[in-house]
């Protein structure tokens, strides 16, 4: 029987390193494809690990109202859950990003141990340059004459558009983000909160080069005052009342907030340099 010893301690070694399944959700208007580098990285630096790099709402499919996005999304993230009941990893790139934290938010029994979110509007978007990527015709000094109606709420973009000199309007018209940052109380702000403080480790990252993310210091929660002035994470209500647990993750070494210089946008997640500082580390 003891030669049997070698062959288990084998398996039973390989069980213990194996890394967790990483699930990858990507941007506005691109694809599963835009993520294989990602993925390709992964699983070079993580012999083994399986990838599921989620297809759904890819081109223009993306702009559908977050909601629904978040729903279906989040419906597939927990019949993961039940195959790997051990826990997985959440990396959501743009729009992405701001999706998985709603995701973690609204099925506060999923099994996400680390969740990185890679240049992603957290704080919402306010920016002419971002718009023109979608809406040619669109400024953002008008653009929540849209956004900010029935219709504009159809849209992703809409579900996030954060203009801080028509906060009042925001608060009033936006069915997204004001309730997945606690802006505004509702019968989920306990179980948003409760699915961010059962993370392990959530990991934002941005940079100032950034250049479509507006202001870049969204992707850490920082966002304009009415004046322009960008607030950053730790002067905002949402940390001070820790509305979505931010600090409570902090004061327990659970957040990170990580900055690159340098980087553009849609560079993000084709820099093997940023995948192999700012994610890999992270998905152990």
């Amino acid at each position: 029987m003891s030669s049997y010893w070698p062959i288990l301690l084998v398996v039973f070694l390989k069980i213990c390193s194996a890394y967790k399944p990483v699930v990858l959700i990507h941007g506005i208007l691109t694809g599963p494809a835009s993520m294989l580098i990602i993925e390709g990285e992964v699983k070079k630096m993580h012999p083994d690990t399986i990838v599921y790099n989620f297809g759904q709402y890819a081109g223009w499919s993306s702009l559908e109202n977050a909601w629904h996005q978040v729903d279906e999304l989040g419906t597939e993230l927990m019949s993961l859950c039940k195959v790997h009941p051990d826990g997985i990893h959440l990396l959501g790139y743009s729009q992405g990003g701001l999706l998985s934290r709603a995701i973690i938010e609204s099925f506060p029994d999923h099994c996400v141990k680390n969740f990185i979110s890679l240049s992603s509007p957290q704080a919402g978007q306010y920016g002419t340059a971002f718009l023109h990527l979608i809406f040619p015709n669109l400024v953002a000094q008008t653009a929540y004459q849209l956004f900010y109606s029935y219709v504009g709420q159809h849209t992703s973009v809409g579900n996030y558009w954060n203009d801080p000199h028509q906060h009042d309007l925001y608060l009033q018209y936006s069915s997204f983000l004001p309730y997945i940052n606690n802006e505004l109380n509702s019968v989920n702000s306990t179980k948003f909160r409760d699915g961010m403080l059962k993370l392990n480790l959530a990991v934002f990252i941005g940079g100032p080069s950034d250049g479509v993310i507006t202001p870049w210091e969204s992707s850490h929660f920082g966002f304009y005052d009415e004046d322009d002035n960008v607030v950053p994470m730790h002067k905002r209500s949402i940390y001070r009342k820790d509305s979505i647990g931010l600090k409570t993750l902090e004061d327990q070494g659970k957040l990170k907030m990580l900055t690159f210089q340098d980087v553009r946008h849609k560079e993000w997640h084709l820099n093997v340099d940023i995948i192999n500082d700012a994610i890999i580390p992270y998905l152990d």
